[in-house]
């Protein structure tokens, strides 16, 4: 969904245009572009090309790709847009109701500070909202240290809740 420079589909003033899609498929460049983004949001996950490919294309992960539509001076006509932020939303069904976590929300590092986090966000909330049953609860958690993002998601309505995460790597026998 494409919006205009200065104003997001929400009503908030951005200095750039963006295009916000939800991914289905990726192509390999694209690929390369979402890996970059991960390497931002924490150097130390050696994602794969193989992992980029099964999270867009999974069934109950909705992959979405924020586009810098602005292509530079001397660029290929006929070259993508490049993806400048991305965020999924993955969706379970359980006995108790259907749940949903947001995930990996990042936006390049050269292009923060101008509220695009914030515009891709609404985005996704405003997504959930039209295609998740009501009353849905949407997760995500976020490390302490992203202070900002922190900040950016209790602005949104979401609460800080006090529970316990556990982690397990599941490890398979060859």
């Amino acid at each position: 969904m494409p919006f205009a420079e200065g104003v997001t589909p929400q009503g908030n003033k951005t200095t750039t245009t963006m295009e916000i899609i939800r991914l289905q498929s990726v192509t390999d460049a694209q690929i390369g572009e979402i890996m970059a983004l991960m390497r931002e949001l924490d150097p130390q996950i050696a994602v794969t090309p193989e992992m980029v490919r099964r999270a867009v294309e999974a069934p109950g992960t909705h992959f979405f790709a924020m586009l810098d539509g602005a292509l530079p001076a001397g660029h290929d006509v006929e070259a993508s847009p490049r993806i400048v932020g991305c965020a999924s939303l993955c969706v379970t069904a359980s006995p108790t109701g259907c749940k949903a976590h947001i995930e990996d929300v990042v936006v390049l590092s050269s292009y923060r500070g101008r509220q695009l986090g914030r515009c891709l966000m609404e985005y996704v909330l405003g997504y959930a909202r039209k295609e998740l049953p009501a009353g849905t609860k949407i997760y995500l958690t976020s490390r302490p240290q992203r202070v900002a993002a922190n900040a950016l998601y209790q602005s949104l309505g979401f609460r800080r809740k006090e529970t316990n995460v556990y982690e397990i790597i599941a490890t398979f026998a060859s």
